[in-house]
């Protein structure tokens, strides 16, 4: 089936669309982008740049999808923006290209970005996201599958948010969270585990205890940084896939965890 293009809306000689596509009134697609088929461009919506979007997506009114980079260490060139299948950008939602020639942002599959989220560049973005309303990401975060983002949080940039983990509304992120966790205030800081998040994902009531026992270790028994790494380590459960992906977590932080 053709893509379906409102009289009013603008369609760059160039851009790609495919089957089934709909574009709004007052939409605006710019001549490299390359949109997958089934997905809808609600009426004032804007995608452009070098931005590639994968099957059934959802650009809401007045989101802007794919603008040059804010960073101020742009010289030109053509980043480029990549999106997955299957993700919701409600409305004012604004996703920024790259800084650098071949460089990305990177957006994977079924996120639901809430109204006015702003995702910056060179971000790294995996599945099953949600980002409340007004959550920020600075430059170059990254967010591991089924993260969870309270309203009105801000990322710092080079952040990273481990897999299922969970942010608080109004959080002040910078400093890296780590998976199955969830973190909050101003400063954002490790709280608890994210038991709700990981029952409702399918954990098992095993792997939430050893989450838990993990978290005991990294943030209760007044261990150190080392110290708690290598007495998980050397734990009985240390081998075991929860421990493993948070040691891992941790051992290749960059900014810090908190």
């Amino acid at each position: 089936m053709p893509a379906s293009i409102h009289p009013s809306a603008i369609v760059e000689k160039g851009a790609e669309l495919g089957n089934d596509v709909a574009v709004g009134a007052f939409a605006y697609l710019g001549a490299r982008v390359r949109i997958g088929d089934g997905c809808r461009v609600g009426h004032h919506a804007t995608v452009e740049g070098n931005t590639t979007m994968g099957r059934d997506c959802e650009v809401s009114p007045y989101a802007a999808i794919g603008g040059r980079t804010q960073d101020l260490k742009y010289e030109g060139g053509d980043p480029g923006l990549e999106i997955g299948d299957r993700n919701t950008f409600r409305e004012f939602v604004t996703v920024h290209t790259a800084t650098r020639e071949g460089s990305f942002t990177r957006i994977g599959s079924d996120n639901n970005l809430l109204a006015y989220v702003h995702v910056a560049h060179e971000c790294t973005l995996g599945n099953h996201i949600i980002i409340s309303n007004n959550g920020t990401l600075g430059g170059h975060v990254a967010l591991a599958d089924h993260v969870t983002i309270g309203g009105l949080t801000a990322v710092h940039q080079f952040c990273r948010i481990g897999r299922y983990a969970m942010l608080g509304g109004c959080a002040k992120v910078v400093q890296d969270i780590p998976p199955y966790m969830i973190g909050d205030g101003h400063p954002a800081r490790v709280r608890a585990v994210n038991k709700i998040g990981l029952s409702r994902h399918g954990f098992s009531q095993e792997e939430i205890g050893l989450a838990m026992q993990a978290f005991r270790i990294l943030y209760r028994e007044g261990h150190n940084r080392g110290q708690a790494i290598e007495a998980m380590r050397s734990h009985e459960y240390g081998a075991s896939k929860i421990w493993r992906t948070l040691i891992d977590f941790f051992e290749s932080s960059e900014r810090g965890v908190a």
